[in-house]
């Protein structure tokens, strides 16, 4: 029997503020995965990343901020971190552990930065990952646009390697059917 967790990687008001692949979509489809998973008893952690004094997402800024459309109730947790992957130097494995999660369905912001760290770290720590499609994304940079990142990431980097990516709705009813297992 597994036991899931949803995790919200750095979906800041600093970061969906950016000229994100697929912004409205994907924001729509975390916010409702969000929903599914706190409906189904499943633990909801949010990710915070604080990239220090002086920088865009720094500490205590309005652009280190949860973003206000997905805001964590006051009783599911938040992870600060100050490096790209949520398990670097943080204690979430071991919040993990003690929940005995071994599943770990992974949203978030900046695909190639902080999601791919995170989805990795997850992976080397022996966690299942589930990433639903169109939950992450990323603006274009130099070398690739937000939606080139995106098929990147998802569809040869992680899928079948380190991950499993899944369509939304698939996704969506494995959350509701685990509500029988809990």
């Amino acid at each position: 029997m597994r036991k899931y967790a949803l995790l919200v990687v750095d979906v800041q008001t600093g970061l969906v503020n950016d000229e994100l692949y697929n912004k409205e979509m994907v924001i729509q489809n975390i916010k409702m995965l969000i929903a599914t998973a706190r409906k189904s008893s499943i633990e909801v952690i949010y990710v915070r990343h604080d990239d220090g004094e002086g920088e865009t997402l720094a500490h205590g800024t309005d652009q280190w901020k949860i973003y206000h459309e997905i805001t964590p109730n006051v009783d599911e947790k938040i992870v600060d971190k100050k490096y790209n992957s949520a398990f670097f130097k943080t204690d979430l494995k071991s919040c993990l552990d003690k929940k005995h999660i071994d599943t770990l369905i992974v949203t978030g912001m900046q695909t190639e930065y902080c999601m791919d760290a995170t989805v990795k770290s997850a992976f080397d720590s022996e966690y299942e990952v589930i990433i639903p499609e169109q939950t992450n994304s990323s603006a274009d940079n130099a070398f690739l646009s937000g939606k080139n990142l995106y098929a990147f990431y998802n569809f040869s980097i992680w899928h079948n390697r380190f991950a499993k990516v899944v369509p939304l709705d698939d996704v969506t009813r494995l959350i509701k059917e685990s509500k029988k297992e809990i």
